[in-house]
């Protein structure tokens, strides 16, 4: 059998990982794996002697098992908060705006651009903002003032619909996966840092970490024209972290870790049966206020990418993702 490293070797960059993991997981179920858009692994099929079951990368769901109502559901985050508090989840309230008058005669009042305004004025002028169905961290991040916020929705506003606005949290950060009631792994989450060279200004290193976020389809990360503290010429090897989003894909890091606690398991259990998930990724902040028993869910990713198993070599969980998948839709 070709192990995971050998499946990655010779692939494009932008080939996506779970297709090489279906691929991977193909080899191993006895399953035939075809690639449908000529090498690129954007579309494929899986079979079986008697069954096939296609595939796409973007905004295609790699989890079958999780219905569309879920998935769609989910993948809304207002929407998501609202029925995780109907189902008594902890979960981080927020308000939801649109930027556009489009569509306007179609919503109630109160949801307005203008709207936002007085609902980041009366959180005290500081508030996490991200687009309502936004993915991977893009342009989710904390904002300070009511200029920022300002440019904040400007910029937004080219590329998404509308925006959740939420207190801020401090709090340890985790991801608990499940498949079904089963917690398959847990994960700690660090933000994302640049590393001094002991040549280049620290404002030059977010520059550039923000070239690697762009090409990637990602926000950069906001800076300040007036800082002096982003002059400094940080030491070699010195490490200064990046506050806001912790996601992979933004530069973040995620260390396989136990889980926080019984309750945090029980939490993440909770919010995939609310949304009706087979599988989900539940983010949550737990120690919130150096409170250890204080666990709000941040969101449910019924989508949710897992590079970090490849990463920390544990392609066997990989394979009983996939084999979960294959076995619900009939093709093992």
């Amino acid at each position: 059998m070709r192990s995971l490293v050998e499946f990655r070797k010779g692939k494009p960059g932008f080939y996506p990982d779970q297709a090489i993991y279906a691929e991977f997981a193909c080899t191993e179920f006895g399953l035939a794996f075809r690639d449908l858009d000529g090498g690129s692994g954007l579309i494929f099929s899986v079979a079986s002697r008697d069954r096939q079951l296609y595939f796409g990368a973007g905004r295609c769901s790699w989890y079958p098992q999780n219905n569309a109502t879920a998935s769609t559901l989910a993948s809304d985050k207002g929407f998501a908060s609202s029925i995780l508090q109907e189902a008594g989840v902890p979960a981080l309230r927020g308000e939801y705006f649109f930027l556009h008058d489009r569509h306007r005669a179609h919503r109630p009042p109160g949801h307005e651009r203008s709207d936002a305004i007085d609902c980041f004025r009366a959180m005290g002028g500081s508030a996490f903002v991200k687009p309502l169905t936004g993915s991977r961290g893009d342009f989710a991040q904390a904002v300070h003032d009511e200029a920022a916020l300002v440019r904040y929705l400007d910029e937004v506003a080219e590329y998404y619909d509308a925006v959740l606005i939420q207190p801020i949290v401090e709090g340890s950060e985790y991801r608990v996966f499940l498949l079904d009631d089963d917690a398959l792994y847990c994960a700690r989450k660090y933000p994302p840092s640049v590393t001094g060279d002991g040549v280049r200004t620290l404002r030059e290193l977010l520059a550039a970490h923000n070239n690697a976020l762009r090409g990637r389809g990602l926000s950069p990360v906001a800076l300040s024209n007036h800082d002096p503290s982003l002059d400094m010429v940080p030491a070699k090897g010195g490490r200064w972290e990046i506050p806001g989003r912790m996601n992979l894909s933004a530069g973040g890091t995620m260390v396989l870790a136990p889980a926080p606690s019984e309750k945090a398991v029980v939490l993440a259990r909770q919010a995939a049966r609310a949304l009706g998930l087979r599988v989900a990724a539940v983010d949550m902040f737990v120690d919130i206020g150096g409170d250890p028993d204080a666990i709000e869910i941040i969101e449910v990713n019924s989508n949710p990418a897992i590079r970090l198993l490849e990463d920390s070599t544990r392609g066997d969980l990989i394979l009983k993702i996939w084999h979960h998948t294959f076995s619900t839709m009939g093709l093992l």
